[in-house]
């Protein structure tokens, strides 16, 4: 099997995870490795995604987010590899060869600003205008503050540039292995619950929303130009309700609100009746080390 990886640093990436997530798998897909139907419609960075298609048999896979310029990216290293490889290439010797004034200078001149001047439609196919587009955002992405994507309310990409030495801009190998996979996998994007799911087949659906901020200066929801607030949050636990009465296997990963307020029972009123498992993970993203320590967050499966 083919053996990939994230091309993206991703808030709330489930590598760290994965472990866990495995070991609360359906006990048919763990035994037999191998899935009939899977769906991710909060792909991100897509630890888990990868993960499966690197070690089980997928007999068919959907993808979706709503995050325009990521699913534009998806279907770029899809499409389009070796041009993006080439992109990434004169961008990435451009970069190593400047000191860290002129670095900061590339940063907002060459990759900011243009990427956020590159207008595309994911419904309209503008080769060129893709591949610059998810070059940009791949080559912002290893160079950004920790790695960020966060938009402004215009749909700006705003995070500043980042500290690194030697930031790895382009990953050959790992772009070509994702395109590989990627080949068989149905693209979307657009909202969760506007995915067209066969109710004849069980499918294997794995939710990563925007996880449920812990407390009002830790919230991080703005992966795309919009929020997800707490409505949002019960919108998708009763769209996850409807799926699981439709026999289909779920599971979704969330915050624990506990780890703040040990009286806030907000996702254990939403799923009463499901299991919920609190499960250790790490804070990453976070301004002060200090805060970057072990926390619960929340499984929640049907099964």
């Amino acid at each position: 099997m083919i053996q990939a990886r994230p091309f993206l640093k991703w808030a709330g990436g489930k590598r760290q995870l994965l472990n866990e997530l495995e070991s609360n798998f359906p006990s048919y897909i763990k035994e037999k490795k191998e899935i009939d139907v899977y769906i991710e419609p909060f792909i991100g960075g897509g630890a888990l995604f990868f993960y499966l298609q690197s070690e089980y048999t997928i007999k068919k896979s959907i993808i979706n987010d709503i995050n325009s310029d990521l699913m534009l990216t998806y279907k770029v290293i899809k499409f389009f590899p070796k041009e993006l490889i080439k992109k990434l290439e004169k961008i990435n010797k451009e970069y190593e060869k400047l000191n860290e004034e002129k670095r900061k200078e590339y940063y907002y001149k060459k990759l900011r600003e243009p990427y956020n001047k590159i207008k595309v439609d994911i419904n309209k196919l503008e080769r060129d205008s893709w591949i610059k587009k998810a070059s940009l955002l791949i080559a912002l992405n290893k160079t950004c503050f920790n790695g960020l994507f966060r938009q402004n309310s215009k749909g700006e990409f705003n995070v500043p540039i980042g500290r690194y030495k030697n930031p790895k801009i382009l990953d050959k190998e790992n772009i070509r292995n994702v395109s590989e996979i990627l080949q068989d996998t149905e693209i979307l994007c657009g909202n969760y619950n506007d995915i067209n799911i066969d109710n004849k087949s069980k499918a294997f659906i794995y939710f990563d929303p925007p996880y449920r901020p812990l407390s009002e200066t830790s919230s991080f929801t703005k992966y795309s130009k919009g929020d997800f607030n707490d409505e949002n949050q019960k919108e998708l636990a009763n769209y996850f309700k409807k799926l699981a009465n439709k026999k289909h296997f779920l599971i979704l990963s969330n915050s624990n609100p506990k780890n703040t307020n040990p009286k806030d029972n907000f996702f254990h009123e939403l799923y009463k009746g499901f299991k919920i498992k609190e499960v250790s993970a790490k804070r990453y993203i976070n301004s002060k080390s200090t805060g970057r320590g072990k926390i619960t967050e929340l499984l929640i499966k049907n099964y």
